[in-house]
């Protein structure tokens, strides 16, 4: 079967070892995480973690329920890159001296949609946002003037859909509790 990049979106509660507990469902499966990332979401209260993964389908499903079986874990679903919107950042530090020497420099930059975050006598620092392939394009770009540090953030993304889908989910369980709640009564 051949492996293909996908998406987990994870809502969860935000508690101490949730991390540890999500990486060791892709270790146990010998599965490398090529990005992650963790921010608090629309929904007060609860975090989202955007991981992607190369692997089949099936096994990603698999890994999915896995992690739902975590007690912080609210929902987790699984995206291909066509049912969502997602941007990567990178930053970029040159020498200040090699982009004053540069003849291509302003072409690398408008051309590549970069911007100018900073610039200082020694180095100049570059802000590209993208997905991937864009970002280490510019890191190829750049690398020739002595970049001297580069970074990149995980994949952050939304889906596609009109709504977010935990919050279907969220309103499923508040309306089970309130008519278990009912019936008590």
């Amino acid at each position: 079967m051949d492996k293909q990049l996908f998406t987990i979106s994870v809502f969860t509660e935000n508690q101490v070892s949730l991390l540890h507990q999500i990486s060791m469902v892709f270790s146990r499966r010998c599965l490398n995480i090529e990005s992650m990332t963790v921010s608090a979401c629309s929904i007060p209260g609860v975090h989202k973690f955007t991981i992607t993964c190369k692997s089949t389908r099936e096994m990603m499903e698999h890994v999915v329920k896995q992690i739902e079986k975590r007690v912080d874990v609210l929902r987790a679903f699984l995206y291909t890159d066509d049912e969502i919107v997602f941007q990567e950042v990178a930053l970029y530090k040159v020498p200040t001296e090699s982009v004053l020497k540069s003849q291509d420099i302003e072409n690398i930059v408008r051309k590549s949609g970069a911007r100018v975050l900073e610039i200082q006598p020694e180095y100049t620092v570059f802000e590209k946002t993208g997905h991937t392939v864009e970002v280490k394009d510019l890191f190829e770009k750049l690398q020739p003037l002595g970049l001297r540090q580069f970074v990149r953030s995980g994949r952050i993304a939304v889906t596609k859909a009109p709504h977010e889908l935990v919050d279907e989910f969220l309103h499923h369980q508040n309306k089970r509790r309130d008519n278990l709640i009912s019936k008590e009564k």
